[in-house]
């Protein structure tokens, strides 16, 4: 059970990050509203409605991805407050040393975290998934669509003078394999099904090897190349599936399991699961680190001079996290280690500023 003097420090935090979030939460749904707005100018028949539902829609997976930054902020502020009513001194009248201090609101930060994994980005990633399919009926791009199924890979593809349905059982490296194409006028009139086990997809002029195509129910064998015009290239297809912010738990397991039998790589799927299982230790860290900052710097400091402090300190963050995904993508580094590294470069600050802490 937890001590009187320990639920008060808990429900302060927590009313701490709960005003924090709300603010964040504000900032992020006004931003989002002009956005949509600005979307939705140019299309017909749209009204001021569905740009704000959009916007409730969409905010939630925001919030998510800079909970981290909330829980920095939310510590600073809390501890700003802890300062100001005179309570630390409170708390160590009952033998709550710094450590200690830090101690409970880093566990209780870890165990909001997997809360927010397990309840709130479930729930953010549905309404994520939501939001693109609405917007998706409104964008340009809807004559390009593609989908993995246990059938292999989909593409619906619609060029000036054809609409081509495309199924792929994988791919290996340019190549798509086992492809069949179907193919029909601008008015779904059936044309012709060419049929390949092997087809270049390194630019948008695919390279058809070995290709056998039926047309008005004949079967040709063609040794020659087929060079197939199309909207998609490796790079798009690969593009298509990029949002991984739209499914849930349960959704990216299903789709890892898709793309191991369509060949597909797993690397980006793994290392977002990666970052969704590490968040909670990612957000212990963050306030640990807050609370460190705030024991070594002098308790006059303004409440102004906290939120900058905070913000300089979110921006730094970012960077680092931001340096290392481009190592990764630039294949200097492993996704796994650009992961992990920003966390323990920030895990080792920690442990050097816990040093001295209780003397602070």
């Amino acid at each position: 059970m937890l001590a009187i003097y320990q639920k008060n420090l808990v429900s302060s935090f927590l009313r701490c990050l709960g005003i924090v979030t709300l603010i964040f939460l504000s900032i992020t749904i006004i931003l989002n509203i002009f956005e949509e707005l600005s979307f939705f100018k140019n299309v017909d028949g749209s009204n001021l409605t569905l740009p704000i539902f959009l916007t409730f829609l969409n905010s939630p997976s925001i919030i998510f991805d800079i909970f981290p930054f909330i829980f920095l902020i939310s510590t600073l502020y809390f501890f700003s407050e802890t300062i100001d009513k005179n309570e630390l001194n409170i708390y160590k009248n009952y033998g709550l040393t710094n450590i200690k201090l830090i101690n409970i609101i880093t566990l209780t930060s870890f165990v909001a975290g997997i809360f927010i994994v397990l309840i709130f980005y479930n729930i953010s990633a549905n309404l994520k998934f939501f939001y693109l399919d609405i917007k998706n009926d409104y964008s340009k791009d809807d004559k390009y669509l593609a989908v993995i199924t246990s059938n292999g890979l989909w593409i619906k593809d619609e060029t000036e003078k054809n609409i081509n349905l495309i199924n792929a059982e994988k791919i290996e490296n340019n190549f798509l394999k086992n492809v069949i194409i179907t193919q029909f006028d601008l008015n779904f009139k059936f044309q012709r099904v060419i049929s390949s086990k092997n087809v270049d997809i390194k630019n948008n002029f695919w390279v058809i090897k070995n290709s056998r195509v039926t047309k008005d129910n004949e079967t040709t064998n063609n040794e020659k190349d087929i060079i197939f015009e199309t909207n998609f290239d490796k790079q798009k297809i690969t593009n298509l599936f990029s949002n991984l912010s739209s499914l849930d738990i349960v959704g990216l397991n299903q789709l890892k399991k898709d793309y191991k039998t369509l060949g597909y790589s797993t690397i980006l799927l793994n290392a977002h699961q990666l970052k969704i299982y590490s968040y909670p230790i990612y957000l212990a860290i963050m306030v640990c680190l807050a609370s460190i900052l705030m024991f070594n710097v002098r308790y006059n400091k303004s409440r102004i001079f906290n939120l900058i402090l905070g913000i300089f300190i979110s921006v730094v963050i970012y960077y680092v996290n931001f340096f290392f995904n481009l190592l990764a993508e630039s294949e200097k580094i492993p996704l796994v280690i650009s992961v992990w590294a920003p966390q323990v470069v920030l895990f080792l600050i920690i442990m050097i500023g816990m040093v001295k802490v209780n003397e602070k």
